[in-house]
């Protein structure tokens, strides 16, 4: 649906909820990869040291990306799922790519049109109508901030509709959408 069609709440929840900085970055926010490369260093050497003390609890640590919205739309419009150092070289130069011919609001209106919030489920329209029965231009903050916190992993979630994680998240998310910067429709290139 056209970027005018969807409500600002779920701009400013998916803002809030995957990409604090959207509005003022080029494609790749470095700040927030060199934390994510920090905290998984960190998760890396305690799982290590987990597998050591206790073999049988062994797991793989949860790795965090540190990605913006334009590289999450330049890894679903273009990439594989994979995690490799090459793909994510490869996500950061298309991003990079996509900053330089589209607007912010293009980006995010793509974005939003095209990402997964459940099993078949793509797009913010389609999860609107999915999970709420309306239009994505009638979601309220608290409906949209329970999309956004979906995003990471929504077939999961999906599967999980009272999760109380949901619910907690999503209260989070709302009390930072204020705060979100949004595009305006005006800010073509």
């Amino acid at each position: 649906v056209p970027y005018e069609r969807i409500s600002p709440h779920p701009k400013r929840a998916v803002i809030a909820s995957e990409d604090d900085g959207f509005s003022n970055h080029e494609g790749v926010d470095w700040e927030a990869l060199e934390k994510a490369w920090e905290r998984n260093a960190k998760a890396e050497a305690q799982a290590a040291r987990r597998a050591q003390l206790q073999p049988s609890r062994a797991r793989a640590p949860k790795i965090i990306g540190g990605s913006t919205i334009t590289q999450q739309l330049a890894k679903n419009l273009f990439l594989s799922g994979e995690r490799t150092l090459l793909r994510k070289g490869q996500e950061m130069m298309l991003a990079i790519t996509l900053e330089a011919l589209l607007s912010k609001e293009r980006i995010l209106e793509i974005y939003l049109n095209s990402v997964e919030w459940g099993e078949g489920v793509f797009g913010a329209e389609a999860a609107a109508q999915h999970y709420y029965r309306k239009s994505a231009a009638r979601l309220t903050a608290y409906e949209a901030a329970r999309l956004a916190v979906m995003l990471p992993r929504p077939r999961y979630f999906e599967r999980l509709p009272n999760s109380g994680y949901l619910a907690s998240r999503a209260q989070v998310i709302v009390g930072r959408m204020g705060s979100a910067e949004v595009p305006a429709p005006a800010s073509k290139k």
